[in-house]
């Protein structure tokens, strides 16, 4: 079916785009691994936390590494968490929070894609899967591929599993799922993370959205 779909073309009878939008920054107005967090744990217990991870946020102006960064973030918030725990609080996050979270202008394009064009909606993001998973799914995602969370055999959060989903990663996801050839009609991103992805596309919208709920 992606084969054939990507042979039809775009404009031709049954074809259905294939639309790439990231999460933080384009389809919501600010980060939302971190606003996550600071809903979950509450002011104080966010700062305290924020405090404990701040020497590797220093170290991070020097290594460059998002992922080791993000591993670190990951362990003193959320290691030892289970699974259905996490699943559940995230599913809470986004019924309080995407009201507050969600890009108008970013929503009508999306509605746009959806309703009118028929699209396969992507949500391509670094933030971990298990997080942004409601808001795609109350979305009506095609699919989400984000981040990964690593989860021992007794389903507890032991860490990452795998690259932070930024830049060239986003593209090696997109060619595993759909093929080292994988071409998208549109694509939206907010920043460096995103070009890599964006120059998979025929067409491309680089921090077009401003509007804040």
């Amino acid at each position: 079916m992606e084969q054939a779909e990507r042979q039809a073309g775009f404009g031709s009878p049954g074809y259905r785009p294939l639309v790439a939008f990231d999460f933080d920054g384009t389809l919501t107005w600010k980060d939302s691994l971190r606003d996550f967090l600071a809903w979950r744990e509450g002011p104080l217990g966010y700062l305290r936390k924020m405090a404990r991870v701040a020497p590797e946020a220093l170290r991070y102006t020097i290594h460059k590494d998002r992922t080791r960064l993000k591993a670190v973030l990951v362990r003193e918030f959320l290691a030892g968490e289970a699974r259905e725990k996490l699943e559940a609080e995230a599913r809470d996050y986004a019924s309080a929070r995407a009201p507050k979270l969600l890009r108008p202008d970013a929503l009508r394009f999306w509605r746009f894609w959806q309703q009118d064009q028929n699209a396969r909606l992507l949500i391509v993001t670094a933030t971990p899967e298990t997080i942004v998973a409601p808001f795609a799914a109350d979305l009506g995602a095609h699919m989400l591929i984000g981040s990964r969370l690593a989860f021992d055999q007794s389903g507890a959060v032991t860490g990452m599993d795998g690259p932070n989903c930024r830049g060239p990663e986003k593209v090696r996801r997109l060619q595993a799922i759909f093929g080292d050839d994988v071409k998208l009609d549109v694509a939206f991103g907010d920043s460096d993370g995103d070009l890599d992805m964006l120059g998979l596309a025929n067409e491309r919208g680089l921090r077009i959205f401003g509007e804040r709920p």
